[in-house]
C-alpha cells in the first residue's frame, strides 16, 4: 500500500445490536491489540522525522487509521507491509494537505495532529463523526493560540475547523486539568516553535510523547516537585530522526478480558505483553484493592516501555474508593471499573473523573444509565460515580437491559462484559464502533468461551 492508497475507514450505516448472555468459565491466553496511545504517537512522530520509521504491533483500529490517512495526507510516505506492520517516510515536516483531514472518532488523534501541524505555515482543514464534531476543541486551542496559531470553527472549539499555523513562539502553559492530549499537543508544536515548549502538568499524566521524542532522539527534560505535578521543557530547534517502534498491548483494550475473568465464575484469562508504564495501571491497583486475583509475570523491556504478562483469576470483589488523584492513570477504565464494581460487595466510589464528561461520550452519565438498567445500585455526581456492588457475586446482577452506548465504544464493550456475568442477557446498539480501539473484540472474546451474539 502506497502513501496514496492510504485512505480513512468508511464509518459504516445502520444501528447492528449486540447481547452478550452468561455462559461458562473464560479460559484462554491472548495478545491485546496494540496500545492506541502509542501507535498514535508514532504515526505522527513518524511523519515528522526525517527519514524511515518502521512500526510492529500498531493498533489497526479506525481511529489509528484515520491518523495514518492524515499523515500520508500531510505528505509523508505510509505503507502497511504486514499485520500490524507500518512505515513511514518521514519528509521531516509537513506539507499543506489538498483536501479536509477527516479524523473519524479519533479525539486523541484529531489534537495531537492540531498541535503538530501548527509549527508549519500551512493551512489545514478538521473534521470528524457527529461524536467528535459535539466534543469541544478549546482546551487544546487555547495554547496552540498563545503560541501564535490562528483558526476559524464552530461555536465551543468545535469541528469542522480550520487551523492556520507557523511562526510560533515559546510558551510556558500550566494545564488547568490534567489532559495528556493537551500536553502532547503543545509540546508537538513545540516542535517548530522557536524557543520550544514548556509544560506544567498539576498531575502526571501518561507521558508517552515523552518518551517517544527521546527515541526519536529530541531533547526532553522533565522535573518533578514535591505535590506530584511535573515540568517538561522541550527545547527549540530539535529535529527528529525516524526509528523502530514497538508498540505493546494497550492496557486499556486489555482491561476487558480481564475484569471478564474477575467477574466470571471459574474463569482464569492471560493477557501477553500488555503494557506497564507507571502512569498507566491505575485500573491494576484499583482491582488489587478490590481484591482481585492478578498475577503479573515475564516482566521486560520493549521498545523503551515496561510490559509484561496480566493474568486474572475468578475474585470475589470488594468496593472501595478509588484515590482521585489515579484518575490521570486510568480514565479510560473507569467504565469498565463501574462493571467490576457492580458485581463487589460494598459501594465503589469514583471522584476526580469529571474528564469523562468530555470523551468520545458523557461516561459518567452512560455508565450510570446502563448499570442502572441492568438493576445495579449507582449515585452520579458532577465528576463523581459511585456503583453500589451486590453482597456476593455469586448474587449476580440482574442485567436485562438494551443500552444505549451513544457512539461509544468503551461503553459498548463495558456493558457487554457486565452481561457476561448477569443474570440475564444484556444488550448494546451500534457495536460497529467497538472497532476504533478493539478490532477483533468479538472474535478475541468468543474465543475465551464468552458468549455474544451480533
Amino acid at each position: 500500500m502506497t502513501a496514496a492508497q492510504v485512505t480513512a475507514p468508511a464509518t459504516g450505516q445502520g444501528a447492528v445490536q449486540m447481547t452478550a448472555k452468561r455462559a461458562g468459565p473464560l479460559k484462554g491466553t491472548l495478545r491485546a491489540p496494540g496500545d492506541k496511545s502509542i501507535s498514535h504517537r508514532a504515526l505522527i512522530l513518524g511523519a515528522l522525522a526525517h527519514g524511515l520509521t518502521e512500526v510492529e504491533g500498531l493498533l489497526e483500529g479506525d481511529d489509528v487509521k484515520r491518523t495514518a490517512a492524515a499523515m500520508a495526507a500531510f505528505g509523508a510516505g505510509v505503507e502497511r507491509v504486514g499485520e500490524g506492520r507500518w512505515r513511514i517516510a518521514g519528509k521531516g515536516g509537513f506539507a499543506e494537505p489538498t483536501d479536509v483531514i477527516d479524523c473519524g472518532n479519533a479525539g486523541t488523534g484529531v489534537r495531537l495532529i492540531m498541535g503538530a501541524a501548527a509549527g508549519f505555515d500551512l493551512s489545514a482543514t478538521f473534521t470528524g463523526d457527529a461524536s467528535l464534531r459535539g466534543r469541544p476543541m478549546n482546551r487544546v486551542l487555547t495554547p496552540l493560540g498563545q503560541m501564535g496559531a490562528t483558526w476559524i470553527c464552530r461555536e465551543g472549539g468545535r469541528l469542522p475547523l480550520t487551523l492556520r499555523g507557523g511562526r510560533l513562539r515559546h510558551i510556558d502553559y500550566r494545564l488547568p486539568e490534567p489532559s495528556a492530549q493537551v500536553k502532547s499537543a503543545v509540546l508537538l508544536a513545540g516542535l517548530n516553535a522557536q524557543g520550544g515548549a514548556g509544560v506544567m502538568e498539576p498531575q502526571a499524566t501518561r507521558d508517552h510523547t515523552e518518551r517517544m521524542l527521546r527515541a526519536f532522539g529530541a531533547e526532553v527534560n522533565v522535573t518533578e516537585d514535591s505535590a506530584g505535578g511535573r515540568r517538561i521543557e522541550l527545547p527549540g530547534g530539535q529535529s527528529l530522526t525516524g526509528v523502530k517502534v514497538v508498540v505493546p498491548g494497550d492496557p486499556s483494550s486489555a482491561a476487558f478480558p480481564l475484569v471478564a475473568a474477575l467477574i466470571t465464575p471459574g474463569s482464569v484469562v492471560t493477557v501477553e505483553g500488555m503494557l506497564l508504564n507507571p502512569l498507566r495501571i491505575g485500573l491494576l491497583e484499583t482491582l488489587g484493592d478490590m481484591g482481585a486475583d492478578l498475577s503479573v509475570t515475564n516482566v521486560r523491556e520493549e521498545g523503551g516501555e515496561t510490559v509484561a504478562d496480566v493474568t486474572a483469576r475468578y475474585s470475589e470483589l470488594v468496593g472501595v474508593e478509588v484515590p482521585p488523584e489515579r484518575a490521570p492513570s486510568m480514565i479510560d477504565e473507569y467504565p469498565i471499573l463501574g462493571v467490576a464494581a457492580a458485581f463487589a460487595a460494598g459501594p465503589t466510589v469514583m471522584r476526580g473523573i469529571g474528564e469523562m464528561r468530555v470523551k468520545e461520550s458523557d461516561r459518567i452519565a452512560l455508565m450510570a444509565a446502563g448499570l442502572s438498567a441492568c438493576g445495579v445500585g449507582v449515585e452520579e455526581g458532577p465528576d463523581s460515580l459511585t456503583v453500589v456492588g451486590s453482597v456476593r457475586a455469586n448474587h449476580g446482577v440482574r442485567g436485562g437491559a438494551k443500552v444505549a452506548t451513544h457512539g461509544d465504544h468503551r461503553i459498548a464493550m463495558s456493558h457487554l462484559i457486565l452481561g457476561l456475568a448477569s443474570a440475564e442477557p444484556v444488550a448494546v446498539d451500534d457495536p460497529q464502533m467497538i472497532a476504533t480501539s478493539f478490532p477483533g473484540f468479538l472474535d478475541l472474546m468468543r474465543a475465551l468461551g464468552a458468549e455474544i451474539e451480533a
